[in-house]
């Protein structure tokens, strides 16, 4: 359950009471009049509903400034209400998954240092061959945030999201990257670890991983349970594959860092195919019809170009493999 305030002129109050109403509220109640002649009306509804009401809201206010929209969670309402308690489950809106998916795709301070540290962290962990420092870096790394709201940005035909997720994880990849580079160049001798070498290689199983991997990140965000997250970030790591490419470039061991390139675009495209499929399964798009025919083309368009990347990467690992 969460609370939905809508603070607006008092002309709007009793079609927001309606649309509560039809939008099967448990409750609402309202606040006093301000003296700019707004009033608030406070909304308790459940997840299941809670997409509709908010689609009918922003449908009958607009854009305009002179309302707002604010949805609170809810630690706990009493008494309890044993017919919604026993169909209620954890849902997230388009609002609040785009609220929180886009943080993921912001290219600050914070988001660069974070990719530096990791890149450090899990080098650290590929040359002493110890798989905790390693899965300590995976937790750290943002660079699967990016991936996240690429997919996201397509399925809500939101250019804006979709270049900022492009421009966010080509900058943290080519970060991680050059420094892998410099680590393994200013090391004094090739290293040859296992959980190294693990990483030079790829095969069908890897696709399988890394698209379960993905659908689950999906899975968890539209679903509210975020703590899976960090499951999926070690399972499907981007990280400490860009750092094995860097690092055996600085060696010139160039076959090495082919096999290692191969295993993060296996992650890379799983993982945004997965991601697309599961918003679209899940029916996230845009609000309005216009919105919604702009996001059917590059849904297309983002399904097709995964899709053949991912059986090109499945030919390269099968006759790879029989070569070898």
């Amino acid at each position: 359950m969460k609370i939905v305030e809508v603070v607006t002129r008092e002309g709007h109050i009793e079609a927001i009471r309606r649309i509560a109403r039809d939008s099967g509220a448990r409750d609402h109640w309202l606040g006093p009049v301000n003296d700019d002649g707004r009033q608030a009306v406070r909304i308790l509804i459940a997840p299941q509903q809670r997409q509709q009401l908010l689609d009918a809201l922003q449908a009958r206010l607009g854009s305009g400034e002179e309302s707002q929209i604010l949805v609170y969670p809810l630690e706990l309402a009493l008494p309890r209400s044993e017919e919604g308690e026993a169909k209620s489950s954890s849902a997230t809106t388009r609002e609040e998954l785009y609220n929180s998916v886009s943080k993921g795709a912001n290219l600050d301070g914070t988001y660069l240092l974070l990719v530096l540290l990791s890149t450090v962290v899990a080098a650290i962990g590929l040359l002493e061959n110890n798989p905790a420092v390693i899965i300590g870096a995976m937790v750290i790394a943002p660079l699967l945030g990016p991936n996240l709201a690429l997919a996201l940005g397509t399925a809500l035909g939101d250019s804006k999201l979709v270049w900022q997720a492009i421009k966010s994880g080509t900058t943290g990849l080519v970060t991680a990257l050059l420094l892998s580079i410099a680590i393994g160049k200013l090391w004094p001798s090739a290293v040859y670890s296992h959980e190294i070498l693990s990483r030079t290689s790829a095969g069908l199983d890897t696709i399988a991983l890394a698209f379960a991997s993905g659908a689950a990140a999906v899975i968890s965000l539209t679903t509210g349970l975020s703590s899976i997250l960090v499951g999926v970030m070690v399972a499907v790591a981007l990280l400490p594959p860009t750092a094995v490419i860097g690092m055996m470039i600085g060696q010139g061991e160039w076959q090495l860092a082919y096999g290692a390139t191969i295993l993060l675009a296996i992650n890379i495209v799983s993982v945004n195919l997965a991601a697309k499929l599961v918003f679209l399964f899940k029916g996230v798009k845009p609000r309005t019809w216009f919105e919604q025919q702009q996001a059917k083309q590059s849904t297309r368009n983002y399904i097709l170009i995964w899709v053949l990347s991912l059986v090109l990467l499945g030919v390269v690992v099968y006759f790879g493999k029989g070569l070898g």
